[in-house]
């Protein structure tokens, strides 16, 4: 195996620019699954990856949905009954691409771009996720093309709805149970610490959003006229939300913590040694302190505590110049970002209660739910976890570290409910990929040295 294994990652080194030039037609697609009119766009890109899959050997098709359609596919090693089988999991849409006046190019024809000595290709979805399904594609590619096969059997699942809430991937995957189901399921929707340091996301938090109204009088009021006698509903909901933290940055609704555990000293020292203060995370954003919890560091914060975060405000006169009015209303999107452990129909019922108590005569609420999904943890152990790590170890030079993730990527949770299967989250994007903003982009060292890693990865499942 080491033999052809060597030829293999060869192969990747050889045809770079080939599979450079694969990418870049994949982000030509404008696969934007939120905008009804790119509807056949999100078809186009589900049966250019058929194609493509296709044209390697696999067994490819796509499956509608009641939004936008699946591609699955399979393929066999040519080994004994009991070779190890693979999913690999990604998603083809991307993100809306405005304010488009701020790209520096159009945003659906990658560009190449020099960064102070690091190239990197410029494009929506050029990391999230179009560059990273590609890395595991092309390492099936210079598998099959070396040796004729696969070093052990993979199916595909890629959607089309990641970036619009994913609603029909639970009920497709429990729907194709036993099409789907596998040894381990392998996420590429992840990233890593830092540029030339691999890692596996071990944990991944859940999200709770709420949308809060707050209403008194029945119409927007002039604030000479009626100034201190009425409520206003902004200054109500201001001071709510003000008091949600106290002064050591808790959030202090009843049992919020509950269930949540702290990471082992261990863990607490892996992070320690990318991470040794605040500022490598916060000074790229022209910020200087750590504004949530006390007692732990910026990363820790991220990676493994929950999160009480502010995300809009609306109220009252919001143009240019002034207007003198009391608002009849004022509107908060909440969210949560909650750990393993932590229930998030508990705290949302305990939010609701909290918001309702401190209301005032006159003011009403109103709540809209945005969703919510529970924080899931990777178990610790298992010849899976133990042959990545060492996989990205040989690729990298470096152990792989064992990280979280502040992000939500529900399809980990759901690969447990819907498939009874553990997944593993492996992936090469940075934190300075501009994801979902204007000139996202991908670093093409992140891109060569992914395609060698699922190779490895591949290689060492087959042992």
């Amino acid at each position: 195996m080491s033999q052809m294994l060597t030829q293999v990652l060869e192969e990747i080194d050889r045809t770079l620019e080939a599979s450079l030039a694969r990418l870049e037609t994949f982000l030509r697609i404008p696969s934007i699954s939120t905008r009804p009119e790119h509807k056949a766009d999100c078809r186009r890109a589900a049966d250019h990856l058929v194609s493509d899959l296709t044209s390697i050997g696999f067994n490819a098709r796509t499956e509608n949905t009641p939004g936008h359609p699946m591609v699955v596919a399979h393929m066999s090693a040519d080994q004994p009954e009991n070779a190890a089988h693979v999913l690999f999991y990604g998603h083809y849409d991307v993100q809306p691409t405005d304010p488009e006046d701020l790209w520096r190019h159009p945003p659906f024809e990658p560009v190449i771009e020099n960064q102070d000595g690091r190239k990197v290709i410029v494009a929506r979805g050029a990391s999230d996720d179009k560059g990273q399904v590609m890395t595991f594609i092309e390492a099936c590619r210079a598998w099959k093309k070396l040796t004729g096969k696969l070093p052990v059997s993979v199916s595909f699942l890629i959607e089309g709805e990641e970036e619009s809430g994913g609603e029909n991937l639970l009920p497709f995957m429990k729907a194709h149970r036993d099409e789907l189901r596998a040894d381990i399921a392998l996420i590429c929707d992840t990233g890593m610490p830092d540029r030339t340091t691999p890692a596996i996301t071990t944990s991944l938090r859940g999200l709770l959003a709420e949308e809060v109204t707050v209403s008194c009088a029945q119409h927007d009021l002039h604030s000479g006229m009626f100034g201190n006698a009425a409520r206003n509903p902004a200054e109500i909901l201001g001071r709510i939300i003000g008091s949600l933290r106290d002064e050591a940055g808790r959030v202090v609704l009843d049992g919020f913590y509950n269930g949540v555990v702290t990471p082992s000293p261990e863990i607490r020292a892996q992070w320690k040694s990318v991470f040794p203060d605040d500022k490598a995370i916060l000074q790229p954003l022209g910020l200087s302190d750590a504004a949530g919890e006390r007692d732990f560091s910026a990363i820790e914060q991220i990676w493994a505590r929950p999160s009480f975060e502010v995300n809009g405000i609306t109220s009252g006169y919001t143009g240019e110049g002034f207007k003198t009015v009391i608002p009849a209303k004022a509107t908060a999107k909440i969210s949560f970002r909650l750990v393993p452990g932590q229930d998030p129909q508990k705290i949302r019922e305990t939010f609701r209660a909290y918001v309702k108590s401190m209301l005032p005569p006159d003011a009403k609420v109103q709540f809209t739910s945005h969703g919510a999904s529970s924080g899931s943890q990777l178990a610790q152990a298992g010849q899976f976890l133990e042959k990545t790590r060492t996989a990205l170890q040989d690729e990298w030079g470096k152990p792989a570290l064992m990280i979280g993730c502040g992000g939500s990527i529900p399809v980990a949770g759901e690969v447990k409910e819907a498939l009874d299967m553990d997944a593993l989250l492996v992936g090469f994007a940075q934190d300075d990929d501009r994801i979902h903003s204007p000139n996202e982009q991908y670093g093409l060292e992140q891109f060569h040295r992914g395609m060698r890693s699922w190779v490895r990865i591949l290689a060492s499942f087959a042992a």
